[in-house]
């Protein structure tokens, strides 16, 4: 069964959203944090009734009882493991493969402008290439998929630099591995980020 992952963590002030404190104050980051987790997973749910997917939230910064409390009690959700941000990623797709989900999509909650339709397309470019991603005009990507599991992506990436797409598809490429790429979509990560808020 196709699969698809939401990467966030819980909206507590102060935590979430740094880079944006100086623009929103610690109260207005969290707010922004939480409004574009609830509406990553409205895009789910719109998905959900073009294709039958399962749904898994990988969380962190809080305990399972409030994510409940805060998205409801029929989600599936599971912490997010290991160390930095590659090593996390990879225990969740090792995870979803693992219990023989196939294929594998996982998105953060920072590109509002994502559409259910992306997250169509990139389900359908895996039925024919290993990995589909979704880069991010920071460099980064918003959205990864893989056909099957392959760690190798995960390692060796400075992640959360404007490095982490092109090091990922170096990596692809050196594996002799044919990647997808979505359209491009803005990540909501630092104030300069903000005036893209209203195109989503």
């Amino acid at each position: 069964m196709e699969h698809l992952i939401v990467f966030t963590r819980y909206p507590e002030p102060g935590q979430t959203k740094t880079r944006l404190i100086p623009a929103l104050g610690i109260e207005g980051a969290a707010k922004l944090h939480r409004q574009m987790t609830e509406k990553a997973i409205a895009t789910v749910e719109k998905l959900q009734e073009l294709r039958p997917i399962s749904t898994e939230i990988k969380f962190t910064g809080t305990t399972l009882v409030k994510m409940q409390d805060w998205l409801g009690h029929d989600l599936c959700y599971n912490p997010q493991v290991g160390g930095d941000l590659g090593e996390r990623m990879s225990e969740a797709f090792q995870s979803a493969f693992n219990r023989k989900y196939t294929p594998v999509v996982m998105i953060g909650t920072d590109c509002p402008a994502i559409t259910y339709h992306i997250l169509n397309q990139a389900f359908q470019l895996l039925q024919q290439f290993d990995i589909v991603l979704g880069p991010a005009t920071d460099g980064g990507y918003y959205l990864i998929g893989l056909s099957r599991f392959i760690p190798e992506i995960f390692e060796g990436v400075n992640w959360g630099t404007e490095l982490v797409w092109k090091q990922t598809i170096s990596i692809c490429h050196h594996l002799n591995i044919a990647v997808a790429n979505l359209t491009v979509l803005t990540d909501i990560d630092r104030p300069e980020d903000l005036e893209k808020l209203s195109n989503c």
